[in-house]
């Protein structure tokens, strides 16, 4: 069995005296792990740093196998990435949601969107509203997708203002305003066809949406933590915001 796709790296770790596992995000395959022969050498480590685009050839006698890899860098944006820290810890963070998917589900749009988030982290206001856009990704492909594209109670598209805890529907402002205090605020630039971009005040309130529903659907369920990679990321987007 052989194959060969394009790979970003989420994370290795040891095996044996000198090579590694790791694991990375295909295209074609989704997420996935193979041995790397001598991966802890001092050529192999740099290209097996996450967030790095790379080239991989996975190679096993069974499909159902561990498999080796061999990879060829094709985008060294480690470096680049530790350099600051929200995105060091928006990798972990994305790697973090990416682990809740089966492994070895294809799932190319979410590639793509990880490829355009992970060149972008370095950016406060950017880095934030792509994250939260890929969180709702993930959402939706586990199966628990939120609806902000209309009003749960009486189905129009205008005026949408809150979301709903309960069905994770958006809610027109007449409809909500009763029982505001018991909703989600909806972000301004999660609406429909908004140009505005995401500010400090947006984030945060984006940032408990999607929070509360990983938690309530993904987290939770499973007997899982979130982890602190997340906080931290959040923390420091706001942080550079408000500077």
């Amino acid at each position: 069995m052989q194959w060969q796709d394009q790979a970003i790296i989420l994370g290795v770790r040891r095996h044996g005296e000198t090579s590694v596992i790791a694991e990375v995000m295909t295209r074609a395959r989704g997420r996935h792990l193979g041995l790397v022969r001598n991966g802890r050498s001092r050529t192999m480590q740099p290209v097996l740093q996450p967030g790095n685009l790379v080239e991989v050839t996975w190679r096993a006698r069974l499909d159902e196998h561990l498999g080796n890899f061999s990879t060829e860098p094709v985008n060294f944006r480690a470096a680049t990435l530790m350099e600051h820290a929200a995105s060091l810890h928006g990798v972990q963070a994305l790697a973090a949601l990416l682990r809740l998917l089966p492994e070895r589900d294809p799932h190319p749009h979410l590639f793509d969107m990880l490829n355009i988030v992970l060149d972008h982290l370095g950016e406060a206001s950017g880095a934030g509203e792509l994250y939260i856009r890929f969180e709702l990704a993930v959402l939706n492909d586990l199966g628990f997708g939120l609806d902000l594209l209309q009003c749960a109670a009486t189905g129009t598209r205008e005026q949408l203002e809150f979301v709903s805890p309960k069905s994770g529907r958006a809610v027109s402002r007449d409809a909500g305003l009763p029982y505001r205090d018991k909703l989600f605020r909806l972000p301004e630039f999660l609406k429909e066809g908004s140009r505005k971009s995401a500010d400090r005040e947006s984030l945060g309130e984006a940032f408990r949406l999607t929070q509360y529903f990983l938690n309530r659907h993904v987290y939770e369920p499973r007997g899982l933590e979130p982890g602190t990679a997340r906080d931290v990321f959040i923390r420091t987007v706001l942080a550079d915001l408000a500077a």
